[in-house]
């Protein structure tokens, strides 16, 4: 009994980040931030579904392949974000017009691909 209710709120939850995944990539100005929001929401969405697989069937090959798909996701999900804004950035994507700061602008060397040394914040 217990299992089948923390199995529906995890299902529920990992739905309900999902949607706000979706949303996200919809209602975000720009790529940079559609990728963030999607990236974080779509990962927890996704293993809260998994985890509620897990737990649902209740039987270690399952609970193995869904634990592992998660960590998977969780190592992998960030290192792919990055490196799509990171190529967003040098193809010239522009940022929302709305943006406050740019810590790349002026730093960034868009022929080499290098940063500057590093910059002192003030503060």
């Amino acid at each position: 009994m217990i299992a089948e209710v923390l199995a529906a709120v995890l299902m529920a939850g990992g739905a309900l980040f999902m949607l706000l995944a979706a949303l996200g990539l919809v209602r975000m100005p720009d790529l940079y931030t559609r990728t963030s929001a999607a990236t974080k929401a779509a990962t927890v969405g996704s293993g809260g579904v998994l985890l509620a697989l897990a737990i649902h069937f209740g039987e270690l090959d399952v609970a193995v392949r869904a634990l592992a798909t998660v960590i998977f996701l969780l190592l992998t999900a960030p290192i792919s974000a990055h490196m799509i804004g990171r190529a967003a950035y040098f193809s010239g994507v522009p940022l929302y017009k709305g943006t406050r700061f740019n810590d790349l602008l002026g730093r960034y060397d868009r022929t080499t691909h290098e940063l500057s040394g590093s910059r002192e914040r003030e503060g």
